[in-house]
């Protein structure tokens, strides 16, 4: 991999990692329109800590207090009914499916998985998915002519069911299209919690995932020999800095704001990738990486 290919796949996973559009399905589809090799799921998960490195910095404060509140209250019982340690509970239980499925299926998500065909897919598929869901949220948010606002759920309201709900619309993002932000936030949307509410736990959700896998990446990395470790390095600095720009952008801008326009873009992303391998203009399937 050169510098400038880790320069604009840096770029590119900082820019879409937490919108609901996929990073993994744009960083394989950058290479391929580029035609680059195949960064890689190693590539993927390793650049994917800088990204959450601006998780932890834009919401240090809320992962202090929880982090604060869950580790007292394995000592405190009286603490255990704090909104904080609980926060820390269901963290680790919404954490359980894609843990368990991310090794399962470790050798589908590094082949079979990056087909593009199943990327398209994946991009309408979800796409719509989220559509629906922004519009019964806009409907509950807005009411109608003959129906008044509905109260959607706060984070307070968060149980066991629903983080396991959540958990498991997270390890769906396994699959390169499907965006871990789209999927949570979707599944969010769908169990009645506010636009907010439903992006934070996405994103407070994703720590534990995403710096297992990319420390998992990390070791089998650096056992194997096989990345190129100046430039990937470099593109998870660049992904931490872009990425840490769209959390603060995107937070404010779902407040007041509809999804339908990543909708959009995911359905006519995935027709075009669709139209382009079926007149063979596009490869299918992933370029080996030489490392």
């Amino acid at each position: 991999m050169s510098w400038f290919e880790s320069l604009i796949l840096g770029l590119v996973q900082g820019l879409t990692e937490f919108l609901p559009v996929s990073s993994s399905a744009h960083l394989r589809l950058t290479a391929a329109f580029s035609g680059w090799e195949d960064p890689g799921a190693a590539f993927t998960a390793i650049t994917q800590i800088g990204t959450e490195a601006a998780v932890l910095i834009y919401f240090r404060k809320d992962i202090g207090r929880i982090i604060s509140a869950w580790t007292r209250s394995l000592t405190d019982k009286a603490l255990r009914s704090d909104p904080d340690a609980r926060m820390g509970w269901l963290v680790i239980v919404g954490s359980i499916p894609i843990g368990v499925l991310g090794v399962t299926l470790k050798d589908q998500i590094e082949g079979p998985f990056r087909d593009l065909r199943i990327t398209a897919t994946m991009l309408i598929g979800m796409g719509i998915v989220l559509g629906v869901a922004d519009r019964l949220a806009a409907r509950d948010e807005n009411g109608g002519k003959h129906r008044a606002p509905k109260q959607r759920k706060a984070l307070e309201d968060l149980g066991v069911r629903d983080g396991l709900i959540y958990g498991l619309c997270q390890a769906m993002a396994l699959v390169p299209g499907v965006s871990r932000s789209g999927a949570t936030i979707s599944g969010g949307l769908f169990m009645g919690y506010k636009r907010e509410a439903a992006a934070r736990y996405s994103f407070l959700l994703a720590i534990p995932a995403v710096l297992a896998s990319g420390l998992f990446e990390l070791k089998d990395a650096t056992e194997g020999g096989h990345v190129s470790w100046g430039p990937t390095i470099f593109a998870t600095v660049i992904a931490f800095g872009v990425g840490y720009a769209v959390i603060a952008w995107f937070m404010k801008f779902i407040s007041t704001k509809s999804f339908m326009p990543f909708v959009y873009y995911r359905i006519a992303l995935g027709i075009v990738i669709i139209v382009l391998v079926s007149m063979g203009a596009l490869s299918p399937h992933a370029a080996e990486s030489a490392g």
